[in-house]
């Protein structure tokens, strides 16, 4: 089978290790062919590997750049990749074309080569666009923005319509789109969970302790981490007084890796408040970032309260993978939560209660945190691995 993934990640090869190319590496183990549309500022570039192809399209910059170039070089995605597809891909007659949101820009591509070959198409759905920007006020249903709004929507429709089977992170997220989208039939609608190819990233003793003094943490602390984006999404405001509510507990350590638009805000609070049992830093590469959370004892996620879409950050399997049991600060409306509970691996509090994170943390303290961990690992293997995401994939396009 020929596989086309389309992505707005920026690949240099497929031996990469992330949510999508762990799983484009299960489908070359069972013998597909898979060719990857990257996009990249500079120049034009293809990238061959064995039973893998990348080609590196130029879309002008679409991270770190202001929100009116990110939106233009967004909507042309889909002409860009068309016409690369054309130029190199024109003899490739591909069966399955792969591709998550973010973006929803892709249709124009992907209606292309589903007209051409007569490929299945499959949406994994990673993000519920504009939904969710509608909900943390980024864009809104009023003036201008509201234009916004009604234009991405109508995207948002074009990439469900002309995508075969819909994979979804979860049950509520399949939920959701089956209730705000009836025009969907129940059987196109699935799930294929974040997964990864699991690799145990626990520590012994001699390690962590030799991490923690790299790092400058201390050694005899229950420490926290969180590890990621750090934006409007993340509800930082409320990780900020959780912090606050926390700063005279000497037992334990907050730790808080990543950058993104809100970072600046979180750099302000740890500039000022010098709280002792808080350090930030500025993200590091992947696998110095697994290392670093194998010596921590316990992950954080943390979702703006504001949300109404049910999000499951692929961040969670960071820490699985780890062993360390999660603590979810999140809106109602994700099962993020209730998998963790449920799981047997971690805590839930809403993230607009200060007083849901206090009490949880005091649970923690008191909790066998090996045992949890392990219970993590446990649950990972058994719901997110690659194998159980390419399964779910084969499964839809067997589907009568």
């Amino acid at each position: 089978m020929n596989v086309l993934f389309l992505s707005l990640m920026q690949y240099n090869s497929v031996a990469e290790h992330d949510i999508y190319t762990d799983l484009l590496r299960e489908f070359i183990r069972k013998g597909h062919n898979v060719y990857i549309l990257s996009p990249t500022e500079s120049s034009e570039e293809v990238i061959e590997e064995s039973n893998s192809t990348i080609y590196r399209v130029p879309t002008g910059k679409i991270e770190k750049t202001s929100f009116l170039q990110k939106g233009i070089n967004t909507i042309l995605i889909e002409f860009r990749f068309k016409a690369a597809i054309k130029k190199h891909l024109s003899q490739v007659h591909f069966d399955l074309v792969l591709y998550p949101t973010p973006p929803i820009t892709f249709v124009g591509a992907v209606k292309y080569v589903k007209e051409r070959d007569g490929a299945k198409t499959y949406l994994m759905l990673k993000d519920i666009f504009p939904q969710n920007a509608v909900d943390i006020g980024i864009i809104s249903h009023h003036g201008v923005k509201g234009l916004i709004y009604q234009f991405f929507c109508r995207k948002e429709r074009q990439l469900y319509e002309v995508s075969d089977y819909i994979g979804c992170m979860s049950e509520a997220n399949a939920s959701y789109i089956l209730k705000k989208h009836p025009e969907l039939k129940p059987e196109q609608v699935g799930i294929c969970p974040n997964c990864i190819e699991i690799v145990d990233k626990s520590v012994d003793e001699e390690a962590r302790k030799r991490i923690r003094r790299k790092y400058g943490i201390p050694e005899d602390s229950t420490v926290f981490v969180y590890g990621g984006n750090l934006g409007k999404p993340q509800g930082i405001p409320f990780l900020i007084e959780c912090l606050k509510n926390q700063r005279e507990n000497s037992n334990l350590f907050f730790l808080v890796v990543g950058d993104g638009t809100e970072y600046p805000l979180l750099e302000a609070y740890y500039k000022t408040a010098n709280q002792r049992n808080f350090k930030l830093m500025q993200r590091l590469p992947k696998e110095d970032f697994d290392t670093l959370v194998g010596a921590c004892d316990v992950g954080m996620l943390f979702l703006d309260h504001r949300f109404t879409i049910p999000n499951f950050p692929s961040r969670l399997l960071s820490y699985m993978q780890a062993k360390l049991p999660v603590l979810a600060c999140t809106d109602p409306n994700t099962d993020v939560g209730k998998t963790i509970m449920e799981g047997g691996f971690g805590w839930w509090c809403e993230s607009d209660s200060t007083a849901g994170f206090k009490k949880a943390v005091g649970q923690i303290m008191h909790s066998d945190l090996e045992k949890m961990g392990n219970a993590a690992m446990e649950y990972l293997c058994q719901h997110f691995s690659v194998q159980c995401g390419y399964q779910s994939i084969v499964q839809a396009l067997n589907k009568p």
